[in-house]
């Protein structure tokens, strides 16, 4: 965070002390509703605390690194048990969730995971015609070696479901199936940093000898390969840069160019008459 944003006036007003909402403020809903609704009422945050909680967000996220060499500490399941259930708050097409998380520790599957992976690897560095991604790679020093998957305490890997069995017998189609893995995958990386775990997102290509070795069925597509696990203590990675934000955001329409001695806008704290 920086000093500009430390040095913007008092602290703001802890949660717990902020004024109770006006009775009228939660409007009953008059709409009829097929599927049973429950009322939303999220905590209200004003705009200065609300930045102080998103910078420091993002101070934490640029700590997250992926990392490729592993310490073999063991890792308590209930810790990859946390990190799904992030996984499953993640939003997804209908709410459908289509995503099956299969973790193993198990020392045989591991190797045969890495063993599957390396033959694949082995393909694309040295027989697939892919030189202007293996070129992209080069910066990060990747080869077919994955020993890393034998020393990890856990492998995870994220299943796509393109179909959902119903009790019935019968398939359910789902939508939007890769943006919603790819999201609740996300949420899954966050919530192992949190807990002070790394991770890699590993896909050889193919990836449906993850199906045969975890035995999933034919509805199911592997997705991401999770190793998971506390770093090495000698571990490196790459020094990157990663993008600004002037370079991945553009409001629209453009704002007219400030003048240099304006004072920049005033913080506000947002009211209930606001909402």
């Amino acid at each position: 965070m920086t000093d500009e944003h430390a040095s913007q006036g008092p602290a703001p007003t802890p949660l717990q002390n902020y004024p109770a909402p006006p009775a009228e403020y939660w409007v009953e809903p008059t709409r009829p509703h097929r599927h049973p609704f429950v009322p939303y009422r999220p905590p209200l945050i004003d705009a200065v605390e609300g930045e102080r909680r998103g910078e420091a967000f993002c101070d934490f996220l640029e700590t997250r690194r992926s990392v490729r060499y592993f310490s073999d500490a063991p890792v308590p399941q209930t810790m990859i048990e946390v990190a799904v259930h992030a996984a499953n708050t993640a939003p997804s097409g209908a709410h459908l969730q289509p995503w099956t998380f299969v973790a193993t520790s198990d020392p045989a599957t591991k190797r045969a995971i890495r063993q599957a992976a390396e033959r694949e690897e082995r393909v694309f560095y040295h027989e697939r015609e892919v030189s202007a991604w293996r070129e992209t790679l080069a910066r990060l020093e990747t080869d077919e070696d994955k020993c890393y998957l034998d020393v990890v305490p856990w492998i995870v890997v994220a299943f796509a479901q393109k179909h959902t069995p119903l009790p019935d017998g019968t398939l359910r189609k789902n939508y939007y199936v890769n943006e919603s893995v790819g999201i609740a995958c996300g949420f899954f990386i966050a919530a192992l940093h949190t807990m002070g775990l790394s991770t890699l997102t590993h896909t050889p290509n193919p990836m449906t000898f993850l199906n045969e070795l975890l035995h999933r069925p034919s509805h199911e597509r592997a997705y991401i390969l999770f190793p998971i696990g506390y770093p090495a203590r000698d571990a490196e990675v790459p020094d990157l840069n990663r993008k600004t934000v002037s370079d991945t955001l553009v409001i629209h329409p453009a704002a007219p160019a400030a003048d240099p001695g304006t004072p920049g806008p005033t913080p506000v704290a947002i009211t209930f008459t606001d909402l």
